[in-house]
């Protein structure tokens, strides 16, 4: 199956490199308030989605859910690498560890690792987490206070909700168990 992936500016703002990403402030008075918390919430997020994309590259069942994976870890890691970026320059310190989101997520998929139920459990958690993203860009879009944190934003929403339509039934969709290949 061949995956149509997003093109020109959705695939270039999509960013992160995730390894060991303690930012540590670089400005003499860190930015506090709404675009703060977006640019927390969202690298959270990232490391959430790029680290339960790893896990569906090595346990899913599902040919379809590995490319989908595969998508978002490149997408993520792309878009939290801008994110990383803009909150250094905002004298922002993100967190390089798992938040409790993250731990819950991986916790919820593990038993269910190479089982049929996989599939079907990781696509309606990125289902829920992407929902949440979306609603998370679209409120910085619309009350950002910082003109290069909502710019981050709206660039990452085409792409953010290609991964939505994707696992809510776009790309793979369940069929009594089965996760397929839509043709």
């Amino acid at each position: 199956m061949r995956m149509n992936r997003p093109c020109g500016t959705a695939v270039a703002t999509m960013a992160l490199a995730m390894a060991g990403l303690t930012v540590p402030a670089t400005a003499a008075a860190p930015v506090t308030g709404p675009d703060a918390t977006f640019l927390k919430t969202i690298h959270q997020g990232n490391l959430t989605e790029i680290a339960t994309a790893k896990d569906a590259q090595k346990h899913s069942t599902s040919t379809c859910v590995k490319q989908v994976a595969d998508m978002f870890v490149r997408d993520h890691t792309k878009f939290d690498t801008q994110v990383v970026a803009l909150a250094r320059s905002k004298g922002i310190t993100l967190s390089s560890k798992a938040g409790t989101a993250q731990q819950k997520q991986l916790a919820t998929l593990k038993p269910l690792h190479g089982k049929r139920d996989y599939n079907r459990v990781w696509l309606q958690g990125q289902d829920m987490s992407h929902r949440q993203a979306l609603a998370l860009i679209d409120k910085e879009v619309s009350s950002g206070k910082s003109a290069k944190t909502r710019a981050l934003a709206r660039g990452a929403r085409p792409t953010v909700a290609l991964h939505l339509q994707a696992v809510s039934g776009g790309v793979c969709h369940t069929v009594k168990g089965r996760t397929g290949t839509r043709s």
